[in-house]
């Protein structure tokens, strides 16, 4: 081995643990992609790595082998799925396949894709998967093996592609092996790639949003209907040049609106799967047989398939058995836990993501008053437009009224301190409340009464609605943020006491009037609720069963339905914009954008 080789001292092991060779093969690809999955443990599962994971079935089983120090396999004789460790390299993985062949071991890599085509129209190995053969090889030559050739089998070609594991191909994979190092050591996630067909294929794409995050690293403030004419430089790397169309696989269901540079870029995923909602007292959810199961007095009542299962809500006394818990951390369905009056009291998930970079960025900006007031204005900015732009859709607010709100959305940007802005919204709030009786068609012969905003506990239905539907948001936001790795607890409008879950609570501000507000108009105008459906009592207005199932219905429609992204022109539905929203934030915690826009609509 070359005296240039990277040799890992103990220094560096005990600040690095061993590069996995997979980790290695997403350096070459992406190395945005490469500090992602190794340095942050993100990982989003796709149909590509789906698929990838049921070619590797059978290679994933290890062979038995007598003597692990004897790697000189006789001709004829494979080995399956061998991991191997080099303390020199500080480099880990596993060998699909390792065969003895005539003059030495040949090591064989399953892709479950197609190989690429040279000048001349040959199959040849793509270089990230070559570099992983490579890198292989060497792991094998450190316990003793020869190692005579290298091998990819593409199952999309059905044939094996030779892999040159010449002097000049090891030298490199070992600077591949080094600079990845260093990028994970620097701290810096590297910028997203440009104008580049691989993204399309990426599944990190719902993390890294690569024009969407080129266009947040360089978007102003004071200027947010047109992207930046030039890229700074970010926390994370120089920021990339103005976006361009991708140059393949566009998405045709560009709307066309906001700006025509990033329009085409592809959305962000769907949601798929069910939300199940079990608020019967006494139910019980079990599993069996790979169903998630809801018994009732004794009695299945229902089962669905456990990869058709978004998130569980369980309202009021309903039991989960471990099986089923197990189930659900495993396959990473969230479990939701309401109050019978529909009160939010907690989530069960599995562990979240790794997102140290953006805690810690978090922490810091909390105790900068100068960056706290700035999202503070522009979350209030964004409720207020939304609050004026739902009553002049759907009210009958007076001139004045309307003056006002945009006035004061307006008004947020001068806003001297924290103190102020709230007042502004305090006025903005008691203005749009007086006017949200006119947006309510009670059905002929009951009226929903509503005089004013009134909470803990609700005294009519129409505040029973709105309560809920906070609830409800509040408990979404906090789920996402868990989620892409910000803290809930921790926000900038929001003070981090009481138990509360702030930054969720500052989030959901510029989507309360789109999403809790309008479920409620929803419902009331379209006579989906009656009397029945609400219990009067001494402490409060609440919804019953049946109410209950009529809102669960009508907020799933609200978090489903598809809206226009104000700066990237293409749909997608509330539920994955309050993602996009929060990754935004989250850029903006990491040091990769300059600030955070809110959501509004037209």
């Amino acid at each position: 081995m070359s005296s240039e080789s990277p040799i890992t001292t103990d220094a560096d092991s005990a600040a690095q643990p061993p590069l996995p060779v997979r980790r290695l093969h997403n350096f070459i690809y992406c190395p945005r992609l490469f500090y992602y999955q190794w340095v942050e443990n993100l990982f989003e599962e796709n149909a590509d790595t789906a698929a990838g994971s049921h070619l590797h079935r059978n290679v994933d089983r290890p062979s038995k082998l007598d003597n692990p120090a004897d790697l000189g396999l006789p001709e004829g004789t494979k080995l399956r799925s061998l991991r191997l460790h080099s303390q020199l390299l500080g480099l880990i993985g596993v060998v699909d396949i390792a065969e003895g062949g005539p003059e030495g071991v040949e090591v064989c890599d399953y892709k479950k894709g197609s190989a690429q085509r040279d000048a001349t129209g040959q199959r040849t190995a793509k270089e990230a998967d070559a570099m992983q053969v490579v890198a292989q090889a060497l792991l094998m030559e450190e316990h003793g093996a020869t190692v005579s050739a290298g091998w990819i089998y593409y199952a999309a070609d059905k044939r094996r592609v030779p892999v040159s594991l010449d002097p000049s191909a090891r030298v490199a994979c070992l600077a591949a092996i080094s600079a990845a190092k260093t990028t994970a050591a620097s701290g810096q996630c590297p910028p997203p790639l440009k104008h580049d067909p691989r993204c399309l294929h990426c599944s990190a794409y719902p993390i890294c949003l690569p024009n969407e995050s080129t266009y947040w690293s360089g978007h102003h403030q004071q200027n947010r209907s047109q992207p930046p004419t030039a890229g700074p430089t970010t926390a994370c790397g120089p920021a990339t040049e103005p976006l361009d169309p991708m140059v393949a696989g566009n998405i045709s269901d560009n709307t066309g609106a906001g700006p025509s540079s990033i329009s085409q870029a592809p959305r962000p995923e769907q949601d798929d799967g069910e939300v199940l909602v079990v608020q019967k007292a006494g139910a019980k959810i079990g599993l069996r047989g790979g169903e998630i199961t809801v018994t009732v007095d004794g009695a299945i009542a229902r089962k669905l398939p456990l990869h058709q299962v978004r998130s569980i809500f369980l309202y009021g006394a309903v039991q989960l058995s471990a099986q089923a818990v197990d189930a659900c951390l495993e396959h990473g369905i969230d479990v939701s836990y309401f109050s019978p009056a529909g009160r939010f009291l907690g989530l069960l998930r599995g562990l979240p993501a790794s997102g140290v970079d953006a805690r810690l960025g978090q922490y810091r900006l909390f105790h900068e008053p100068g960056i706290r007031l700035l999202l503070a204005k522009e979350i209030i900015r964004g409720k207020i437009h939304n609050q004026r732009v739902l009553l002049m859709r759907n009210g009958e607010p007076d001139k004045i009224t309307l003056t006002r709100l945009g006035d004061l959305r307006d008004s947020t940007a001068q806003a001297p301190d924290l103190s102020a802005l709230l007042g502004m919204e305090g006025t903005a709030a008691a203005l749009y409340f007086e006017s949200f009786g006119t947006m309510l068609r009670g059905r002929e012969g009951w009226r929903f009464d509503f005089q004013g905003r009134n909470r803990r506990p609700p005294r009519d239905p129409v505040n029973a609605l709105l309560s809920l539907g906070y609830s409800m948001l509040a408990k979404e936001l906090a789920g996402v943020c868990h989620a892409v790795g910000l803290d809930p607890f921790m926000g900038f409008l929001h003070q981090p006491r009481y138990g509360r879950p702030a930054l969720a609570l500052d989030l959901m501000e510029e989507f309360r009037p789109l999403l809790a507000d309008s479920t409620a108009i929803t419902l009331i105008n379209r006579s989906e609720l009656s009397p029945a459906d609400f219990a009067r009592h001494a402490t409060g207005t609440f919804l019953t069963e049946s109410g209950r199932r009529s809102f669960w219905e009508a907020w799933f429609r609200r978090l489903d339905t598809e809206v226009t992204h104000p700066q990237f022109g293409y749909k997608m539905s509330y539920r994955r914009m309050l993602e996009v929203q929060a990754r935004q934030l989250w850029r903006f915690c990491r040091g990769e954008a300059k600030t955070y826009s809110a959501f509004t609509t037209r």
